[in-house]
């Protein structure tokens, strides 16, 4: 059974592994057995420490593009300041991810994406509210031409 990077059984590199540590071999078969499952766990244990996550690269690009949409949703002008969080997030989590800060990265990705989402929102409710006042207006013009015409 190899699942080491020495090649070596999980056995050989526990029994190498007490060697090291000085754990007297006339401790007798049983102990040392015994001992057996504290090594395997620390050994994953510090697999797992070592481990780097992914690098967040797909949540980078959804949140690139979120940001581009917000840019055409005319964001920076109605919503300037929902914008300005995405574009700064997104500029450090780029930042991040050239330190190979991954766990920063994803953070500070999602974080743009969420702000860009935002900011598209609230681009097209003030959208909606201009819209809603125009055709209030030319309803309210149309009224008077009715009430004057009317007399």
């Amino acid at each position: 059974m190899r699942g080491t990077r020495t090649g070596l059984s999980i056995n050989q590199e526990m029994e190498t592994m007490m060697d090291k540590l000085s754990i007297p071999r006339s401790m007798g078969r049983a102990t040392r057995a015994g001992l057996a499952p504290v090594f395997a766990g620390a050994l994953l244990l510090l697999a797992a420490c070592t481990s780097v996550p992914p690098a967040p690269a797909q949540q980078l690009a959804v949140s690139t593009a979120a940001v581009e949409q917000a840019v055409s949703a005319g964001a920076p002008e109605l919503a300037p300041t929902e914008y300005r969080a995405a574009r700064e997030k997104l500029d450090r989590a780029q930042a991040a991810m050239t330190t190979r800060d991954y766990a920063q990265a994803q953070m500070l990705a999602e974080q743009a994406q969420a702000d860009a989402q935002l900011a598209i929102t609230k681009t097209r409710a003030a959208k909606a509210q201009k819209a809603a006042a125009s055709l209030e207006e030319d309803s309210r013009v149309l009224r008077e031409e009715i009430n004057r015409k009317a007399r």
